[in-house]
């Protein structure tokens, strides 16, 4: 049997093929059509993926009927349907089943809590599971409007970002606000949890996502457009403390019911690296499966079918450019120029870049914050993540555990001597390299540090602000015609 899972209608949408629990393929549809976080999958998608298999199987990652009589209350539109490229046995898995089959199925635990948090699935917005053996079991459930994922959305929003696409955003923004400033009247807007009753508190009033009036009419007119930047960091660092605090509630009740040491945390909000860093102040060991969000769930669809683990070996599943990996010109370029841009093997399955659709950078210069920002165009706040030898991790980072996915946010030690991949508050997003996980990037970083002392690099995707990551050699192509920047991409350079 092999799996064709599916994800689409929904923000990002992608495949995954699967065969007696090997992956064989598993890529975003965004890459191929080169529309960020594309709703539907697309002919060229599904003609890479053929590359690796004939699907006998096809796996969906939600119940349309279900989500389609959601919409139908909400007013929305009736004739909502998926697209099936193929006439091939279909089943339907629930949109949080499909989250949590992803998590539970790609980890190493037999005996797990599965947490998963989003905007909303059919209704659900907040479940969790009991992942025993091949067995998965829903334990609690919460549904719509009561949700972690549309409160971020909403404040997202209110900040003049795009909701669903930008809330990495607001999180770096947090970094630079007060949250004592907002942190009343956004907490007034996410219920407390009822330890007792394992239920959401009622009686406080519902969001309203189109305004928030506890911002109307203070300090000027109200409307963010008009605001200065400090009161949006104020009102994001307010968001993040909030959500935090209620992660760590939820976190605290999940354990509680279910006794489980180990977690498994899936969906949209899995992907908040600050908020991650406390999971591990409740449970021994912790996975977050590198595609948490919607993306990941054309994979959960396909475990979820073959009802049992699966063979993982690392995020690298997408469309491959087939060439070896230019170790020795990435430690060239960078101690030559401080950046290279690189698009070498396997596209990475995943909404970042692990060193394979990856600008590489000096971390240890100040200004190449700066400089890579404005090669991504993006805003100059924002903070780049370092690719650190997993053996240096702790000596650099204050972490105790491995972080290959960039999923956790630690205190640097010595953020002067690698200024440009620690934040605003001292923090860095880590991504630790082996060399069992990468071979090419751990040697490339090996030698790095055989000739500066630092076993470091910063490591960002390969995109400009609003574009997908580069995918295929003519993306290359394209790139270097476009701004001028040569990528290495192995032999042929």
């Amino acid at each position: 049997m092999i799996i064709l899972g599916i994800n689409e209608t929904s923000h990002d949408a992608s495949v995954s093929l699967l065969k007696d629990g090997e992956i064989l393929f598993s890529a975003h549809s965004e890459r191929y059509s080169k529309r960020k976080n594309d709703w539907y999958n697309n002919a060229d998608i599904y003609e890479d993926m053929l590359n690796y298999g004939i699907p006998t199987h096809i796996a969906y990652y939600e119940k349309p009927q279900l989500k389609r009589s959601r919409l139908l209350l909400r007013g929305g539109a009736g004739d909502w349907k998926p697209n099936i490229p193929m006439d091939l046995p279909i089943k339907y898995f629930s949109h949080h089943y499909s989250h949590a089959a992803a998590g539970y199925y790609t980890s190493k635990f037999n005996d797990a809590v599965i947490v998963v948090l989003d905007s909303i699935g059919e209704y659900n917005t907040s479940t969790v599971w009991i992942g025993e053996g091949s067995s998965i079991k829903l334990k609690f459930k919460q549904n719509y409007p009561l949700s972690f994922g549309l409160f971020y959305s909403a404040f997202t929003g209110l900040l003049g970002l795009i909701p669903n696409q930008e809330e990495y955003i607001m999180m770096g923004m947090a970094a630079y606000g007060n949250p004592d400033r907002y942190f009343k009247q956004v907490n007034e807007y996410f219920p407390k949890y009822n330890w007792q009753k394992y239920n959401f508190h009622t009686g406080i009033k519902d969001f309203d996502w189109g305004h928030v009036p506890c911002f109307a009419g203070q300090e000027g007119t109200g409307y963010i457009g008009e605001w200065f930047e400090q009161r949006k960091f104020d009102l994001a660092a307010a968001v993040q403390k909030v959500y935090e605090i209620r992660l760590s509630e939820f976190m605290h009740m999940a354990y509680n019911i279910t006794g489980k040491k180990n977690l498994v945390f899936m969906g949209g909000c899995a992907l908040n690296s600050k908020a991650n860093t406390i999971l591990w102040n409740i449970f021994k060991e912790v996975w977050i499966m590198p595609n948490p969000g919607d993306a990941g769930s054309s994979l959960g669809a396909a475990a979820a079918l073959y009802g049992n683990h699966i063979d993982w070996k690392g995020p690298y599943l997408g469309h491959n450019i087939s060439d070896e990996y230019p170790t020795q010109k990435i430690v060239d370029g960078i101690l030559q120029n401080g950046i290279v841009a690189v698009a070498s093997g396997r596209a990475e399955y995943g909404p970042r870049a692990l060193g394979n659709r990856s600008i590489l950078a000096d971390p240890r210069d100040p200004n190449i914050k700066d400089k890579v920002n404005l090669i991504k165009q993006r805003e100059l706040f924002r903070p780049f993540a370092p690719v650190v030898l997993e053996e240096f991790a702790s000596e650099w980072f204050d972490m105790n555990f491995a972080s290959p996915y960039m999923q956790y946010t630690v205190k640097c030690k010595y953020p002067e001597k690698v200024p440009s991949v620690v934040h605003v508050d001292g923090t860095s997003r880590v991504q630790t390299v082996n060399k069992d996980q990468h071979p090419g990037l751990h040697m490339a970083l090996r030698k790095f540090y055989w000739a500066t002392g630092v076993p470091m690099l910063l490591n960002t995707s390969l995109n400009i602000k609003g574009q997908p990551l580069l995918n295929d050699n003519q993306d290359a192509i394209d790139w270097q015609e476009h701004y001028g920047y040569n990528i290495l991409t192995g032999r042929r350079n």
